[in-house]
């Protein structure tokens, strides 16, 4: 091979490395990217300016049960939004198809709106799906939410601590894929505020397994319905009749549990529940009950 023939050949040769790489940073420019949002605990007026930003500017909004009637309000009438919500015992899409779509979407290039009650990290799986996406390299993040916890127990007059009465919050999930593996002697002793999501159907358990554990009978207990919304209830009563309160209350999901001494001061930091009834104007939607032991 003559020298000039050489040379035209890694010139060729450089060519292609060139164009392989000019195809690989335009496959990577195409690639969509999918910010995981949380919507919150329901009232539309605590999304998130970023939260609100990224649902009017995306190219499909993928969104969960919890997502409220008014935060949907807010989607684009233009922007296609696919609903795959879960409810105990009840998916309309599993997970594990859940990651699938957020894959396949944004390897057309879109941007993608994954939008999940509450916060997407505290019990929402978002973990599960920041890890599928970031194993095809998808542009990932994560736009946090007001936590339930946080949200319902506002909304109902219950701070999660308090001086004098709780120096700390556990928030525990009562759902599991399988058996719940709960230190329930560890909650029972460490005098904090309990938030249990997702206990709503297992009422009995949680009061049975704390009080064996060692906790007080008479501990107070708050759940609450839909809260941070018009139709938010908020009945108490003591842990050893909780189970009792869900049946006479005829309770729904999503109902948040608490557990511990602040559920006493709902009655003297109440503010929500003048809220609705001015805005209602003397209708009111916003139940209150106190259930003695």
């Amino acid at each position: 091979m003559s020298g000039a023939s050489k040379v035209n050949s890694k010139l060729q040769m450089r060519q292609e490395i060139i164009d392989l790489k000019r195809r690989d940073t335009n496959r990577a420019k195409n690639k969509g990217k999918v910010s995981l949002v949380g919507a919150g605990p329901g009232d539309a007026d605590l999304l998130t300016v970023k939260a609100l930003t990224i649902i009017q500017s995306a190219d499909l909004i993928i969104y969960d049960r919890l997502v409220s009637d008014d935060i949907r309000a807010l989607f684009p009438a233009s922007t296609p939004a696919l609903y795959v919500g879960k409810a105990k015992s009840l998916h309309s899409v599993d997970q594990s198809r859940i990651n699938e779509v957020l894959v396949e979407q944004a390897l057309l290039g879109k941007h993608i709106c994954r939008l999940k009650g509450g916060d997407g990290f505290i019990f929402g799986r978002g973990g599960e799906e920041v890890l599928s996406l970031k194993q095809q390299n998808i542009a990932v993040e994560v736009v946090p939410g007001i936590t339930a916890a946080s949200g319902c127990s506002t909304y109902a007059g219950i701070p999660l601590t308090h001086r004098g009465l709780s120096q700390g919050c556990t928030f525990v999930t009562a759902h599991a894929e399988t058996d719940l593996n709960i230190n329930w002697q560890g909650l029972a002793l460490l005098n904090h505020t309990l938030v249990f999501y997702m206990g709503l159907s297992k009422a009995g358990m949680i009061a049975t397994e704390l009080m064996q554990a060692g906790l007080d009978s008479h501990t107070p207990v708050a759940l609450i319905e839909r809260g941070c919304s018009r139709q938010q209830r908020l009945v108490k009563g003591e842990i050893a009749n909780l189970a009792e309160l869900v049946i006479e209350h005829q309770l729904i999901s999503p109902t948040l549990i608490l557990v511990g001494e602040v559920v006493n001061l709902s009655e003297q930091l109440s503010w929500f529940e003048s809220q609705v009834e001015h805005a209602l104007d003397g209708k009111m939607e916003f139940t209150s009950v106190r259930m003695s032991a």
